[in-house]
């Protein structure tokens, strides 16, 4: 009986660590996306003023 409580108790920990892991895999994959999303935004707004600037150049 021990036997098999201690290896559901090791199954059940084994199961919650893959969980933790998965948990911060996560975390850290929407961290990043967000982040060059942020970074493509901001690029996003500086760029069209040098293109705009440009482009009145060439047409005077």
């Amino acid at each position: 009986m021990k036997f098999i409580n201690a290896c559901v108790v090791l199954f059940t920990s084994l199961s919650l660590q893959g969980c933790a892991i998965v948990a911060v895999a996560d975390v850290v994959a929407s961290t990043v996306i967000y982040t060059g999303k942020t970074v493509v935004n901001v690029i996003d707004a500086v760029t069209p003023d040098i293109v705009n600037k440009k482009k009145k150049e060439k047409k005077d």
